[in-house]
């Protein structure tokens, strides 16, 4: 069942197990008695400039359901002042003996709705706080790829905004389970560019969706004297290269014509003809070699915690590559897949559990390579699983490179001297999520997760050798000359 498409309806139950009294979320409110307390409070924030029109009408619906107090617009109310604000109200309450608080504290879920870069702002900020209990979190989604709320079985389909949907998704989130998931964090260390910004967005103005991404200060112990430390952190992936740069593209038209990117489907079409405009179906003849992966970082990986650094290998050919944590990319796909039993006792290779510790690193050589995913048990090449993965680029043919994390895109620009840019990815610690079922996230300490250890897509790892690949592509009739003449109009292709 589709839960969130306005069918298939679920019964919530009394809308008073969701309702939170305004002294809890006010301080300044008066307080009143309440008989019993809600056994699933929860706290909603809506990014309203998601999903077209489908953010303000949730918002809507929300308020007319529960406590308008309770559900909050990002674009007016950072989800960080909101959370201290309440946490505060409840150490107070609780020190003046406060049953219904505490009460409300320990069951409190949140929900949040937007695209992956909202849901990944949101869950950044519980990270930071390091709230006690922790809410877990349940996803809507309101975005174009909604690999979050996907891969915790929340759908990948904008959702209906009436009442009956709404009630039918409180309902979900009353019955949905718990689950921990690795959160990642990441240190990008440059020198400012001489130059100007890199037009529509420019290189360090990065989307406050990236989970507080932010300048260290010179006391931080990550500075280092003559460069410029950034940091911050994702719940699902990073990737550089090809898959980047077209999201790139994407946001930037949207940055300039939003009224033409209010549906989810038009948005996934654009996305398509974006990749094939830039020339990623035929890389060899548009993009030049120095965009290759292995030609711009040189890259090393840590497998496990307290372990030693190792080069890692990249294959001439790769032009993207993705850092995953979630079994979800590119709108619902699993570019690592499950490795067969050869797979994981040759190479050390395990399935992706959202919990392990380790991240997948999976490449891909073109759009066509992409399309694998599409065929049953397609996967990108898997390079490696690791606890820590490092990228340092050096001067090089290439001045920039495009990078991405969970949905959010930007312009990397890379040395012309002699500085090195740096981006180190390691395990932080776990953040808890709301499971729906249908999940396609496995714990790795789920009981149902040990049945399919030692299953896969075989041993035959498809595509991952070169020549494997080239006869491969030549299945989805990517012959080596294709390229679309200069006088055919991107906007008329289908």
């Amino acid at each position: 069942m589709d839960v969130t498409n306005g069918s298939g309806y679920k019964s919530c139950g009394p809308l008073t197990d969701y309702h939170i009294p305004d002294y809890i979320l006010k301080p300044d409110a008066d307080q009143v008695i309440i008989d019993n307390a809600p056994c699933c409070p929860v706290v909603v924030f809506i990014n309203s400039r998601s999903g077209g029109q489908l953010g303000s009408g949730l918002i809507k619906t929300y308020r007319e359901l529960l406590n308008e107090a309770q559900v909050f617009d990002l674009s007016e109310e950072s989800p960080d002042k909101v959370l201290q604000r309440l946490y505060a109200n409840f150490e107070k309450l609780k020190s003046n003996g406060d049953t219904l608080a505490i009460e409300i504290q320990k069951n409190l879920r949140l929900i949040v709705a937007g695209g992956d870069g909202t849901a990944s702002w949101l869950l950044g900020v519980v990270s930071d706080l390091k709230l006690s209990p922790s809410p877990p979190v349940a996803t809507v989604p309101l975005g174009t790829g909604n690999n979050l709320p996907f891969s915790f079985g929340w759908g990948k389909k904008n959702p209906a905004t009436d009442q009956n949907a709404v009630k039918s998704f409180l309902g979900l989130v009353k019955g949905a389970s718990e689950m921990n998931i690795d959160s990642w964090h990441i240190i990008m260390r440059m020198q400012v560019p001489k130059e100007g910004p890199c037009d529509p967005i420019a290189p360090l103005e990065l989307p406050h969706s990236l989970h507080a991404f932010h300048r260290v200060s010179g006391s931080d112990s990550l500075n280092v004297e003559g460069y410029h430390t950034f940091r911050g952190g994702f719940w699902n992936y990073f990737s550089m290269g090809m898959d980047a740069q077209v999201s790139y593209g994407f946001h930037s038209e949207r940055k300039k014509n939003p009224e033409k990117f209010k549906n989810q489907l038009t948005n996934q079409g654009t996305y398509a003809k974006l990749g094939l405009k830039q020339g990623w179906f035929a890389p060899s003849l548009t993009h030049p070699s120095s965009r290759n992966i292995a030609q711009l970082a040189k890259v090393k990986i840590m497998k496990r915690p307290g372990g030693r650094w190792e080069e890692l290998k990249i294959p001439s050919s790769i032009r993207s590559i993705i850092c995953l944590n979630l079994p979800s990319f590119s709108g619902g796909f699993n570019p690592w897949g499950t490795p067969g039993t050869r797979k994981a006792q040759d190479r050390d290779l395990t399935a992706p559990y959202v919990d392990d510790g380790l991240i997948e690193v999976v490449g891909f050589r073109d759009a066509w390579h992409g399309l694998v995913l599409l065929a049953p048990n397609g996967h990108g090449t898997r390079l490696a699983q690791a606890h820590r993965i490092r990228f340092e680029f050096h001067k090089g043919a290439a001045d920039h490179t495009f990078m991405r994390v969970d949905g959010e895109p930007w312009k990397q620009p890379l040395p012309k001297d002699d500085e090195t840019v740096v981006v180190e990815i390691s395990h932080l610690r776990q953040v808890t999520m709301l499971a729906n079922q249908p999940c396609k996230s496995k714990s790795i300490d789920d009981p149902t997760s040990l049945s399919h250890r030692g299953e896969g897509d075989g041993d035959s790892d498809s595509l991952e050798d070169e020549d494997e690949w080239q006869e491969g592509r030549k299945k989805f009739g990517a012959a080596d000359t294709f390229k679309l003449p200069d006088e055919v109009e991107i906007a008329h292709l289908s």
